[in-house]
């Protein structure tokens, strides 16, 4: 019989996931070690090796746990029967209050360490256009009735929703203050700098 204190197989995966993703945040990638992690969840250096084939396969693991909850954050509430502009600024907002919380910030922080990450691959950008796939279908929707350029998704989402993360970032690390003003201002030109004219 188990100990309700002790924590079960998947509690364990989760417990990992989430003292990597802290340790990459406060550190970086060259901060993580498997002796730290293990040291950090209060389990044995072995007890990894149950869940992950290696540091890699962690790196691996941690980026697609952040992903998701970056996803269902980013998305909140967008559905595809809004205005396309409803959701344009839905998801901007969404992104700005990313910075709610230390959890949060740690999201973001980590967010834009993964994406520096030489390892990126075509499967790495599928998965993303799946889990993004209300952002996916935004522009989609948007260049079908001739409100967004003719570009590919990627350019539409580095000149309007990356703008967002990158000052949602400045925001949590107490380097621009991001008013309310400051982020109607910033929404708009976001959208100006997508849409046909």
């Amino acid at each position: 019989m188990s100990d309700k204190n002790t924590p079960q197989p998947s509690d364990k995966r989760q417990l990992l996931l989430d003292t990597a993703e802290r340790l990459i945040a406060q550190n970086g990638f060259q901060g993580l070690s498997m002796h730290k992690l293990a040291t950090q969840a209060g389990l044995a250096a072995g007890t990894i090796y149950r869940y992950f084939n290696d540091k890699d396969d962690l790196v691996e693991a941690v980026r697609l746990h952040v992903l998701q909850r970056v996803a269902v954050m980013v998305q909140q509430g967008v559905e595809s029967d809004m205005p396309i502009k409803q959701q344009f600024i839905l998801i901007w907002k969404n992104v700005a209050h990313l910075t709610s919380t230390k959890t949060e910030i740690d999201t973001i922080l980590n967010r834009i360490q993964y994406e520096a990450l030489p390892t990126t691959t075509r499967r790495h950008t599928e998965q993303e256009r799946q889990l993004f796939g209300k952002i996916e279908k935004l522009f989609n929707q948007g260049k079908a009735q001739g409100i967004f350029k003719p570009l590919d998704n990627h350019i539409l989402a580095s000149l309007s929703l990356d703008v967002s993360l990158a000052l949602a970032r400045k925001h949590a690390l107490g380097c621009y203050t991001v008013t309310e003003s400051a982020l109607e201002s910033a929404i708009e030109a976001s959208w100006d700098a997508v849409i046909l004219h």
